[in-house]
């Protein structure tokens, strides 16, 4: 019965229409608004001991759809969740009686309205409680008023219907004016569409009066600057015609030819100059040439003073067989070169490694390669100082050969391979 009188309430307010198992009675019945009844309650009133037909106002009006799904969630509502409608008619039909859900959502209210219910609490008389609804109703803040208002231990039932009455027409009131407003709005978003068409018609009447603009704006630009070119081209042969009638035009060809034979005769300095250039070019080529000879020559010479292994006796103490199966290191250098160093060593049967002095490699693989070599080669010309410091603490400490040559070439390295098989190291020479 319950559930029954909360759906029509429901449907009264979505679709103002009378309730008519909730009517009021009459005025000698429940008397005039604003005086007390003959019973008055001594607290405020529960939401289950309300009249059933404030169920549905009070539940639609003064807690949210989230307030109700937060709820029905804890409880346990049989309705699905997500359908506004099913959800307020279940939560309306579960109010009607006390209830875990009906417990939940009279905390709920309490904590929602609680600064409304504080005004309220302050009222002694019906009236008070009847005029304070009306100012909340003027105002427009009816949530948190219908609730202090139904449920005020002053309030008597007149003044709860009059509430009712007001929620029930307000409703009425706030779907006529949804309507009108819809109404409204469509009207304004046709006139906004219009409008909106009509201002872009406008901007691309406007684009295209630009575009031409700009295209008349060029091409009488255009015809400006031929204009310009014309009229100069005009002035320049009315300058020359005045030349040729004044003889001026002459005399400037007699300094032009002056200037050419001018700059003849400085032509014929500048050859004259470059010959000795030339000279010295053909020097430096030929000394440039006797150079590679002199390597070439060096290389073969070093290739013949290293014997055979089977041709030594092992009696030389100066012999370059003594560097025979060592291992010496190149630390800088020509990486260009680096074949030829090889291959030179490889005739003295030396194994040759290399680092580049920390222009490339990083410093710190050079101490790993300095404790695996017997020897150690630096040209001082092209290596880092880094490198050269860090090798000469090494050998110093160590006690291991090190020649430091000033030429990286070929001839350069051969010769500090000589002076290795001589035992004629710069620092520590041990053997």
């Amino acid at each position: 019965m319950c559930e029954r009188h909360s759906l029509n309430g429901a449907l009264s307010v979505l679709f103002g229409r009378a309730d008519q198992t909730s009517a009021p009675a009459p005025a000698q019945a429940q008397g005039t608004p604003g005086h007390a009844p003959t019973e008055v309650p001594a607290r405020r009133l529960k939401l289950w001991e309300l009249e059933e037909k404030l169920h549905c106002p009070v539940i639609g009006t003064c807690l949210t759809l989230d307030d109700l799904k937060k709820i029905a969630r804890k409880s346990g509502f049989e309705g699905p969740v997500q359908e506004a409608y099913r959800l307020h008619v279940e939560a309306v039909s579960l109010s009607c009686s006390r209830n875990p859900a009906a417990e939940a959502m009279q905390k709920r209210l309490e904590t929602v309205h609680a600064l409304t219910l504080q005004r309220f609490n302050a009222l002694k008389t019906d009236a008070e409680v009847l005029a304070l609804w009306k100012t909340h109703l003027e105002q427009g803040s009816v949530a948190g008023a219908v609730w202090a208002a139904v449920t005020h231990k002053a309030a008597s039932k007149a003044t709860r219907q009059v509430v009712y009455g007001d929620l029930h027409m307000l409703s009425h009131q706030v779907g006529a004016g949804q309507a009108a407003d819809l109404r409204q709005r469509q009207t304004l978003q046709q006139t906004l569409a219009q409008a909106q068409a009509e201002l872009a018609a406008l901007r691309a009447s406007e684009a295209e009066a630009q575009r031409r603009n700009a295209e008349l704006q060029q091409a009488l630009e255009g015809l400006r600057v031929r204009l310009h070119e014309q009229e100069a081209a005009q002035a320049e042969l009315v300058r020359r015609l005045g030349a040729f009638e004044s003889g001026t035009a002459m005399v400037a060809m007699g300094r032009r030819l002056f200037l050419a034979e001018a700059q003849a005769a400085r032509a014929t300095e500048l050859e004259a100059r470059l010959g000795p250039l030339r000279a010295e070019k053909a020097r430096l080529g030929r000394a440039l040439e006797a150079v590679c000879a002199e390597r070439d020559a060096l290389e073969r010479l070093w290739g013949e003073a290293a014997p055979a292994a089977d041709d030594c006796a092992g009696t030389c103490e100066s012999c370059a067989q003594r560097l025979q199966g060592r291992c010496v290191l190149c630390v800088g250098g020509r990486t260009p070169l680096l074949p030829q160093y090889r291959q030179l060593a490889a005739r003295l049967g030396v194994r040759l490694i290399h680092h580049d002095g920390g222009r490339e490699e990083h410093l710190s693989r050079l101490p790993e390669l300095l404790n695996a070599s017997d020897a150690v080669i630096c040209p001082t010309d092209c290596v880092g100082h880094l490198a050269y410091y860090q090798l000469k603490k090494h050998c110093k400490q160590r006690g291991k050969p090190c020649v430091l040559t000033r030429n990286s070439g070929i001839a350069g390295f051969a010769a500090a391979l000589t002076r290795l098989a001589d035992g004629r190291a710069d620092i520590n020479a041990q053997t």
